[in-house]
């Protein structure tokens, strides 16, 4: 991102726009740059929060739901710490995410794209009908093949 940064070098005097906005840019990567992008330092993390995101619109309908209130102002403050389940402090919930072995992960990511599977084909069949159905047809002869070919197999075997 710095060298980004370095290379994109716009005049002053022609392009104020664009030297405003490279001043800015500066200053915020300056500013933030060290806690932006460390999902790629960190081998299998994903680079995206939509779970997270998820699990706190889980816990705001919660709240809601409890407290009969319209308003979680109060989950925005504190809604960091119910997700803390064990951990005492932020230090100690790293050190418990990084016990987790890699194969672990790659598991549970993979389970979890599995349970997701259902809902993304649906989504697509509603919102591009032909492409979803085309990938249906063509999983559905490609099924017949294989039984095809086992049963082909079978019968030379017998």
């Amino acid at each position: 991102m710095e060298e980004l940064l370095q290379m994109f070098q716009p005049d002053h005097q022609q392009n104020p726009a664009q030297f405003a906005l490279k001043k800015k840019l500066q200053r915020l990567w300056d500013k933030y740059g060290a806690n932006l992008l460390h999902c790629y330092d960190i081998p299998g993390l994903p680079p995206d929060n939509l779970k997270m995101e998820a699990m706190f619109s889980h816990l705001r309908r919660h709240q809601r739901r409890i407290s009969g209130r319209k308003s979680t102002t109060a989950l925005r403050y504190f809604g960091q710490y119910q997700v803390l389940f064990l951990a005492e402090s932020e230090k100690h919930l790293l050190e418990q995410i990084q016990e987790v072995p890699t194969a672990e992960y790659k598991t549970q990511r993979l389970r979890l794209a599995l349970a997701e599977a259902p809902r993304q084909r649906k989504h697509r069949l509603h919102h591009d009908p032909i492409s979803a159905i085309q990938v249906l047809v063509n999983q559905h002869t490609e099924l017949l093949s294989v039984l095809d070919s086992q049963t082909l197999k079978y019968q030379l075997d017998s």
